[in-house]
């Protein structure tokens, strides 16, 4: 028997919106049609004329969990998740212990899976920890990376010598490397050649358009080198000169007959929405990297991502309290949170004719399931089979954003009184998790998401941990 019916819902489809009814069983979706004339379901959902799209997937965000639970829990950062329209993330690996090894790896899976209202993976870090490799990827990793090329918080960056070895090791094992492309050399040379600038903006001129694309090429170059190359994927891409770049290694290796690699890249909604025109306004707040680029830099991202150079959309929700931003631009944390309003934001942007639906759900769930290859886990479409993970919304129901009404630990927004549609309800695996006022969700109650190279079944039992091994909240 059906667990949950929804009605009176409107789907997308051939282009246009229609009215529909979608019915979930044992978490999946086994049906969408125009009615259905049946009577036996536990639970109705009356969706009042709004339209039901795939819940995103965050393939980028930073938890703090372990070791920095101030900023953000998984308990959390996953509400703050669900509130957003958001059903399952991936949590890179500068957290404190790191996710270089076993014992990282296990203890970050074991708070996840205690206090996680969504789905998760677990990225794998890689600094000068090439042996762990793959034993993380058998362990269960999604993927590896980000992998720094130049100085963020954490301090996970790694030079060249290590990025090589560690890109040839990721390719021989199948697996996928998430790159944050920034030039270290530049970003020094620039720092000493900017040491008595203290103006709004210098973050952005430290860490210029040519600070990624060097990277991006150094990348590039380096993996092709390389007897097994690994796919690769760019995190948070800020500049037309990296997309670029990146636009021609995916020509040329889709032009190849075998052997082609996979070359994916995201961009953030702040490398869309904010530019270095918000500099003044939002002072330290604005810090992140890569930095805040120009309009005209935002601008073609959201071109690229239009024209398919740029593939999906992630947050890089990367929290730090308002008090630790409080401070001189140097001194001042990079990261800004962004998981709750990632979706907002790009139904905004639908609405505003910056971008179509149909290409807003490829690039924030269709896509990004396909990138980290959890579609085999049933993520990412709103199809029969699928995951019943669901984001219903109201188009018309625009809301400025506050950061007093999302659901982070983080205590503000960079994206304060912007436009959002925010979600009417969000479903995860046919449970509604968000009712468009509360979070609902049992804690703990999200699924681990295992990587391609896990060598083991997920056991549940394993991951339980007692109360007073957790962090406090």
């Amino acid at each position: 028997m059906p667990d949950v019916l929804i009605k009176n819902v409107r789907v997308l489809q051939d282009g246009r919106l229609t009215p529909a009814e979608i019915l979930i069983e044992d978490e999946k979706i086994i049906g969408i049609a125009k009615e259905f004339r049946i009577s036996n379901f536990n639970e109705t959902i009356d969706a009042k004329n709004m339209v039901a799209i795939p819940a995103g997937i965050d393939g980028h965000v930073h938890f703090r969990d372990p070791g920095m639970t101030y900023k953000e829990t998984w308990l959390t950062g996953s509400q703050s998740a669900a509130a957003g329209g958001i059903a399952a993330v991936l949590e890179h690996p500068n957290t404190m212990p790191t996710t270089t090894d076993k014992a990282g790896f296990e203890l970050k899976r074991k708070q996840a899976k205690k206090k996680s209202v969504i789905d998760f993976g677990i990225n794998g870090g890689v600094t000068n920890n090439l042996e762990k490799l793959s034993e993380l990827w058998k362990l269960g990793v999604s993927v590896f990376g980000e992998i720094f090329m130049a100085e963020s918080t954490g301090g996970l960056n790694i030079d060249k010598n290590v990025f090589e070895k560690a890109l040839s090791k990721i390719g021989k094992m199948g697996a996928l490397a998430c790159i944050h492309a920034e030039d270290d050399a530049m970003r020094l040379q620039n720092e000493a050649l900017l040491l008595n600038d203290n103006s709004w903006d210098v973050h952005s001129r430290i860490r210029p358009n040519e600070c990624e694309e060097t990277a991006v090429r150094d990348c590039l170059l380096i993996n092709q080198s390389l007897k097994k190359p690994a796919n690769i994927h760019f995190c948070h891409t800020s500049t037309p000169e990296a997309a670029a770049l990146i636009k021609n290694t995916k020509e040329k290796e889709s032009s190849k007959t075998e052997n082609q690699i996979r070359i994916t890249a995201e961009v953030t909604p702040h490398h869309m929405f904010l530019s270095t025109k918000d500099c003044n306004r939002l002072k330290t707040l604005g810090k992140m990297n890569p930095p805040l680029r120009s309009s005209e830099d935002a601008a073609s991202m959201i071109s690229a991502l239009n024209s398919g150079l740029i593939d999906a959309v992630a947050s890089d929700h990367a929290p730090h309290m308002y008090y630790e931003k409080e401070t001189t631009m140097r001194a001042a944390p990079s990261g800004v949170p962004g998981v709750e309003t990632l979706m907002p934001l790009m139904l905004a942007a639908v609405r505003k004719n910056l971008i179509s639906l149909e290409r807003m759900i490829q690039v924030t769930s269709q896509n990004p399931a396909l990138i980290f290859n959890i579609d085999r886990l049933g993520k990412g479409k709103m199809e029969v089979g699928y995951d019943a993970d669901l984001l219903l919304f109201d188009p018309k129901n625009v809301q400025p954003i506050k950061a007093k009404n999302l659901h982070t630990q983080c205590d503000w927004t960079p994206y304060e009184g912007m436009d959002g549609i925010f979600p009417g309800m969000t479903l995860s695996r046919g449970e509604v998790v968000w009712d468009g006022n509360q979070v609902i969700a049992k804690k703990g109650r999200g699924k681990f998401l295992p990587g391609l190279g896990m060598t083991s079944p997920d056991d549940d039992s394993k991951n339980e941990v007692d109360d007073e091994d957790e962090d406090e909240e």
